[in-house]
């Protein structure tokens, strides 16, 4: 039975319980999780509060020690953190060993930026005065995160928060609690001091509550949040009664433009893995494929081609996906397979719906009555006004709309109102530049898919798709430090700015 860890002590198993299994085998339990309430959110907050001013006068370099620590250790442990994410939440595996290297890369790129926690040194208009500015840590972080992603996602919020001189207090999602567990006995081994990282196990609706609680009672001085558009809506509105910002990184519907002149092999392969990859189930997974007129027919067809051919199956093989993450996503994505309406064409597979015995996948290689297995599905003909063309829908499936001209084609790019990512196929560098300059999303791919991220550079969306925070690389130091201007005077009188500032006198009317 996994409990919380508050204050660097495991906390006794309450009464209501939640059991994470196995989603290609849903009889088999990885982890019972012993779910906190309210109260004990606000507890893990009071905690951190407390551990917060030590861990603060911590020397940046000395905390970069720790996040060094850290990289060495999920690279020792790379491969067993990789099978705990394929079993619980049924990522392929060679896609979870790609999510564990990616905390290394961030714990490698940040470690060194604790020596880089620049402030500058600013001249004054005054003689015998100095302005200095100074990053200092926010103090208490929550962090939220959904378990699509169940440890490089943390590791985004968590690494440069605790670099900052933050402690936190992270909730993962309950359905990757084993992974978030794995997790944090790997931070609780670099040697961060009690009360640094708390972790609570609660469900939505007790989070919701005990972070109410703990922004009222002060304890909370930033919020990172990744998950649902609509639930980071109602945190976006609970922080603002505080005057805080969070960090907000939600959904999307990311669109990938197939110019007349692209490689469509290669726009292809980029829609297959950002379409299907861990099942549809990113933040960044390709929504809307829209293909110029002339090039449409030949992209559908080479799509369908390519999806038939892909290997679905058990997660631990070599397949493009497997099952969805949970029983929750799998109601979800049935629900998205409903608005599939009469004027579309349906691609992709052998079926539509869940894997069975009596919907069989050609190909198939896992244990599809045991798992959350579906087939992938390619809906051809898909328009502004259709709910599957509109939402996210968080699953195997691909829209492909038509359009004639660019500025078509970029008009229902964002029409949606997401604006994470989005991705361009051409071989012409002036459209490039047209579709970057007017698209909204966040982060823009060339010849490449819609997912895929690194960690020196910043990741975040805009619109429905979060509130223009950004995390990876030195941007995200902004979500986790404030700025703070000091001026010295030394010339031992009161020197008033703009009042007492020394002036020059120009000769502006000469000519020559």
């Amino acid at each position: 039975m996994l409990s919380s860890v508050i204050g660097g002590a495991r906390i006794p198993a309450g009464p209501r319980s939640y059991r994470s299994t196995d989603p290609s085998r849903t009889s088999e339990t990885v982890a019972e999780v012993s779910l906190a309430d309210a109260g004990g959110f606000a507890d893990a907050c009071r905690a951190a509060r407390t551990a917060q001013d030590a861990w603060r006068d911590v020397p940046p370099p000395v905390r970069g020690q720790a996040v060094a620590a850290l990289g060495r250790l999920v690279e020792a442990n790379k491969a067993a953190l990789a099978r705990v994410v394929t079993r619980e939440v049924g990522k392929p595996y060679a896609e979870a060993l790609g999510e564990v290297q990616e905390i290394a890369d961030t714990c490698a790129f940040f470690l060194g930026e604790g020596r880089r926690l620049y402030g500058r040194t600013v001249p004054s208009e005054m003689p015998d005065k100095q302005l200095f500015t100074f990053r200092d840590p926010v103090g208490v972080v929550a962090v939220i995160t959904a378990g699509n992603f169940p440890v490089a996602v943390p590791s985004w919020y968590i690494v440069p928060a605790l670099l900052c001189g933050n402690a936190v207090v992270w909730k993962p999602a309950e359905y990757a609690a084993a992974c978030a567990e794995a997790f944090y006995e790997l931070f609780a081994h670099a040697g961060l001091p009690g009360g640094v990282l708390n972790v609570v196990y609660a469900d939505g609706a007790e989070t919701f509550r005990g972070l109410e609680r703990a922004l009222g009672e002060g304890l909370v001085d930033k919020v990172g949040f990744t998950g649902s558009t609509e639930v980071g809506s109602r945190i976006g509105e609970l922080c603002g009664r505080h005057l805080q910002t969070p960090c907000l990184e939600l959904g999307g519907k990311n669109p990938m433009v197939v110019t007349e002149d692209a490689d469509l092999p290669l726009a292809v392969e980029g829609a297959l893995f950002s379409g299907f990859g861990t099942a549809g189930q990113r933040c960044t997974s390709l929504g809307t494929a829209i293909v110029h007129e002339e090039v449409h027919g030949e992209f559908v067809r080479l799509l369908d081609e390519a999806a038939r051919a892909a290997v679905v199956g058990d997660p631990a093989g070599d397949v493009l996906y497997g099952p969805m993450i949970s029983e929750r996503f799998a109601g979800g994505f049935e629900k998205a397979l409903g608005w599939i309406g009469p004027g579309h064409t349906v691609h992709g597979s052998t079926g539509t719906g869940r894997i069975t015995a009596a919907n069989p996948r050609e190909g198939f290689t896992g244990d599809a009555e045991a798992g959350l297995y579906y087939h992938p599905v390619i809906v051809d003909g898909v328009a502004p006004g259709d709910e599957l063309f509109m939402n996210e829908t968080f699953g195997p499936v691909i829209g492909v709309a038509r359009y004639r001209a660019l500025d078509e084609a970029i008009a229902l790019a964002n029409a949606p109102g997401y604006g994470l990512s989005a991705s361009i196929y051409t071989t012409d560098p002036a459209k490039v530049f047209a579709f970057r300059r007017r698209i909204s999303a966040g982060m823009v791919s060339v010849n490449n898919s819609t997912s895929g991220a690194e960690a020196h550079l910043p990741f975040g969306g805009n619109g429905r798709s979060g509130n223009g925070s950004r995390q990876s690389g030195v941007w995200v130091l902004d979500q986790f430090t404030r700025w703070q201007s000091m001026n010295w005077d030394y010339s031992g009188r009161l020197q008033k700015a703009q009042m007492d500032v020394l002036e020059i006198e120009p000769d502006l009317g000469f000519r020559l």
